[in-house]
């Protein structure tokens, strides 16, 4: 993993396995379904599931309603800035843990990290595997303790995604980055009210990110993927699905390759397809 400009925003199953004797000074998060979590899980780790926490209006009362709810349940479970967390679910580094990561990086936490490989690369190591009562961590007082500023730079709503890339005239120094499937983009599975995608936009599924064994491409690989498609680092990236999961994933790519102004349009195509007065583009094959 080394040869990522941000190597730090991934930790490989030795280097986690190596850290877990120190128990007050991991957060370990198992973003899986509730059922895989009860049947084994990394020694300490705690069950965090976001995935009924979704939002389908970027406007402003709406998006302050969200991550105070949001921000209520990660205190809830107890995270805390003052130690490193790290994220990860089954067979990959997949959409929840990098949605999880995402939050985190929103809020401020200063040591945010995902698990490469996922749950399955810690079982093909051999390490080992925890059953029985879970751990539970007493009630944290953050994020909302103003401890750590939000980062609003990473954020996007449909209307700075409609100010770069929906209106007459688009930024070129903005890409908008769709990570869902070929059907979704291109409006043969529909999952909102209007199927297609937004204008501009440039096509790369959150799953090219990967290799066959579940892991994150070298960077090497990344890179020429995205820079052939025109993902380039001097632009601003906006990155889009159907709620802000699979978005999440290939921001990470990105932080990963060190982009340095990459957005999670948070409510993505499920928003954008809904809201009639915004334009949608039926890209050509």
């Amino acid at each position: 993993m080394s040869d990522y400009p941000n190597a730090r925003l991934l930790m490989n199953p030795a280097e986690l396995h190596a850290k877990l004797d120190r128990r007050g000074n991991l957060q370990v998060i198992d973003a899986r379904p509730a059922e895989q979590f009860a049947g084994g899980r990394i020694p300490g780790a705690i069950y965090l599931d976001l995935w009924a926490l979704s939002i389908n209006d970027t406007d402003p009362a709406p998006m302050r309603a969200f991550f105070w709810t949001v921000s209520h349940y990660l205190t809830a479970h107890g995270i805390d800035p003052k130690r490193p967390v790290v994220a990860y679910e089954a067979n990959e580094v997949g959409s929840r843990a990098a949605r999880i990561f995402w939050f985190l990086e929103y809020f401020g936490h200063p040591d945010a990290r995902v698990l490469d490989g996922g749950f399955k690369a810690w079982t093909a190591a051999g390490l080992p595997i925890e059953t029985g009562a879970a751990r539970t961590l007493d009630k944290g007082t953050w994020p909302d303790d103003n401890s750590t500023p939000r980062n609003e730079a990473i954020l996007a709503g449909w209307r700075e995604v409609f100010a770069g890339a929906g209106a007459p005239a688009p930024r070129h120094d903005l890409a908008i980055l769709d990570t869902r499937t070929d059907g979704e983009y291109r409006g043969t599975t529909v999952r909102a009210k209007r199927g297609g995608a937004i204008p501009n936009a440039i096509h790369i599924e959150w799953k090219d990110n990967l290799g066959p064994d579940g892991k994150f491409k070298s960077a090497d690989e990344l890179r020429r993927m995205y820079e052939s498609k025109g993902i380039t680092p001097d632009r601003e990236v906006i990155s889009y699905c159907q709620g802000g999961y699979r978005a999440a994933h290939s921001y990470l790519a990105l932080r990963l390759l060190g982009y340095p102004r990459v957005r999670n349009y948070v409510s993505s195509y499920g928003e954008w397809g809904d809201r009639e007065e915004l334009p949608v583009e039926i890209p050509k094959s």
